[in-house]
């Protein structure tokens, strides 16, 4: 399911990742990329911590961070 966790508030967020994972879904990803921001590191941890480790959470970066790439190795599964 993908959710674009630039337009939600934390807890929308934590809203969309249980109604996710309730219904389902592999994944929960940050964004589709067509709206204003894309992934960022506090963002994939909360949905991380949600999800939990049987479901997979994807970031879709912007940036170049290199903090936002390193998070996104450890966070990304599936």
């Amino acid at each position: 399911m993908i959710i674009e966790t630039c337009l939600l508030n934390d807890k929308e967020k934590i809203s969309a990742c249980i109604l996710a994972k309730e219904n389902g879904a592999d994944f929960v990803k940050t964004s589709t990329g067509f709206s204003s921001g894309g992934a960022n590191v506090d963002d994939i941890k909360l949905m991380r911590r949600t999800v939990g480790d049987k479901h997979g959470s994807k970031g879709k970066w912007r940036d170049k961070d290199i903090r936002a790439c390193t998070c996104y190795g450890q966070c990304r599964s599936r």
